[in-house]
């Protein structure tokens, strides 16, 4: 669409994006500088900070950028994402252990989706925290979140899984280090058991290195793994919902292979190939972390919170549960296997 547009079309629309798009860059980078010093998770600052600014995605000026930096910007962070991937994670692992780890994330899923309904909880809401909780936190939420038909209560379910599955990131990333050492687990066994139940990144990289650098190392690993099937989910469930699902409020339905998911998927491929340059891979890596706070951040612009806070306690119940079922999955397949 951009490259059929003139450049006078281009340089009119940049101009109206270009406000919001500030708005949205600046808040994230407001929420970086806090979690550098007051050890707080910068996706939940961003969060936060972006719903306390309610009122610039719903008029003036900056409504436009806004909505853009919450769709185009977080496709685009996803799709970068695919240059932190490598199948030489999955040899470094062993097949046994990676074998866990894609088990652990198919039947994280399938509970959610089970036992959402006992919770009160329709199929959307449930696969979308399952899959966060199952893959990679709030990235996993964003990717699967644009796929998913869109209702009015669409945004309202995002920002509660967001906010979730970070919360419970810093909670894991403080509680599961101390299980570990209680449990007497061997370098092996934590850094699967932590990579593979701790929901985002950082605090997978946190709680790893504050037991040893080896788990750590580990940890990382074995998240990173989780993040690369973020992909093949996200394309399997794109058909499932193509094929069964009602269409969204517009009457459309989502692509076959979403955009943002192809883009995932040439990057790993050429990463794995060893094709893209360590400094490359690591700028893009970078590029997908900023992209991805400031759509964060926009997404919260674009929420009221109390429509998210009227989620419910059976909503926090959901995704706790869901979180205690991939950690008894895993732990158990660490004592079996390690």
């Amino acid at each position: 669409m951009i490259a059929s547009l003139s450049p006078a079309a281009i340089s009119a629309r940049s101009k109206v994006l270009f406000p919001g798009v500030v708005v949205a860059g600046l808040t994230a980078i407001a929420a970086q500088w806090l979690a550098e010093h007051y050890a707080t998770p910068a996706m939940l600052l961003a969060l936060l900070l972006g719903i306390a600014l309610s009122f610039l995605g719903e008029e003036g000026k900056t409504v436009e950028g806004v909505g853009f930096a919450a769709r185009t910007l977080l496709r685009l962070g996803i799709a970068f994402l695919g240059a932190r991937i490598s199948m030489e994670l999955t040899a470094q692992l062993g097949l046994p252990l990676v074998l866990l780890i894609i088990g652990a994330v198919a039947a994280t899923i399938a509970f959610g989706l089970l036992v959402g309904r006992f919770f009160g909880s329709k199929w959307r809401f449930s696969f979308l925290t399952a899959g966060s909780v199952a893959i990679c936190g709030a990235s996993a939420a964003l990717a699967i979140a644009a796929i998913l038909p869109k209702d009015e209560r669409s945004e309202q379910r995002l920002l509660f899984t967001v906010m979730g599955v970070t919360v419970l990131s810093t909670i894991a990333m403080i509680v599961y280090p101390i299980i570990v050492n209680l449990l007497s687990l061997n370098d092996l066994a934590a850094g699967v058991f932590l990579g593979g139940t701790i929901h985002d990144v950082a605090q997978v990289v946190g709680a790893g290195f504050s037991v040893s650098e080896n788990v750590g190392d580990t940890a990382t690993l074995v998240k990173l793994i989780r993040v690369s099937l973020l992909a093949p989910v996200v394309i399997i469930a794109a058909l499932l919902i193509r094929s069964f699902a009602t269409p969204d409020e517009s009457g459309e339905r989502p692509p076959i292979i979403p955009a943002f998911v192809i883009g995932f998927l040439v990057l790993a491929t050429l990463n794995s190939l060893g094709w893209i340059p360590g400094t490359i891979a690591d700028l893009l890596s970078e590029a997908s972390r900023w992209l991805l706070l400031t759509a964060i951040a926009a997404v919260g612009m674009k929420t009221n919170l109390k429509k998210v806070l009227a989620v419910g306690g059976s909503a926090i119940a959901l995704i706790v549960t869901q979180t205690i079922f991939i950690a008894s999955i895993i732990l158990s397949g660490v004592y079996f296997l390690t």
